[in-house]
């Protein structure tokens, strides 16, 4: 399988940006999950995952927020859980197999089972979307310390955990799993890359 390269992946989000400032938000993040993936990934007990498939699921698994942007562009926040799979589809119609659209539609929150999707009322076609692979797992793991509501800014492990608990114990459970596979990354000051640009952007968007 062929992995698009960064330059590759920068000119799709281009495409589908809708905005300058969508995509530098969008894009940013993408680029600065990877930053965080690529640290956890110096761990010895990680070497045997495929760092490119890792790096191109990190700066792919966002591309569908772009679909939420109306004429305005303004975000569609009420319908923002379905972000993952609209960039599923992105990919399907730009050709790329399926092993890179699921970074998209599996990652979000520590995963969205068939029971989450019914019992909340969440607008999904009713299956589970979990990360599956080492991969999978890790992007979606890099995914939570960054948000596109907070752009200049890193979420610690713990500020994470305290999100997810709102969704009930196992949600806290699966996140301290991940954090025990992975291990916290060290993050401190302010997010690399960030530009001030996005900053008009910033109440726009969410991890």
């Amino acid at each position: 399988m062929r992995i698009p390269d960064p330059a590759e992946i920068r000119a799709l989000h281009e495409k589908h940006a809708p905005t300058a400032e969508a995509f530098g938000l969008v894009h940013t993040h993408c680029e600065v999950v990877w930053g965080i993936a690529e640290q956890l990934l110096s761990a010895p007990h990680l070497a045997h995952l495929d760092a490119d498939l890792i790096r191109a699921g990190c700066l792919l698994h966002d591309i569908g927020v772009y679909r939420l942007y109306d004429d305005q562009g303004q975000l569609d926040h009420r319908n923002y859980i379905r972000h993952g799979l609209l960039g599923h589809e992105i990919l399907e119609a730009e050709g790329l197999p399926e092993v890179l659209r699921r970074f998209c539609s599996h990652h979000t929150g520590v995963g969205l089972t068939r029971e989450d999707i019914v019992a909340q009322g969440l607008p999904l076609p009713p299956a589970d979307y979990l990360a599956v692979t080492e991969e999978e797992k890790l992007v979606m793991y890099a995914d939570k310390f960054h948000t596109k509501s907070r752009p200049s800014v890193y979420l610690s492990a713990d500020e994470y955990a305290l999100h997810v608990a709102r969704f009930g114990a196992q949600k806290v459970a699966a996140f301290e799993a991940l954090r025990a596979q992975f291990g916290d990354p060290a993050l401190t000051g302010p997010v690399p890359g960030f530009r001030p640009e996005n900053r008009s952007a910033a109440a726009a968007g969410r991890a």
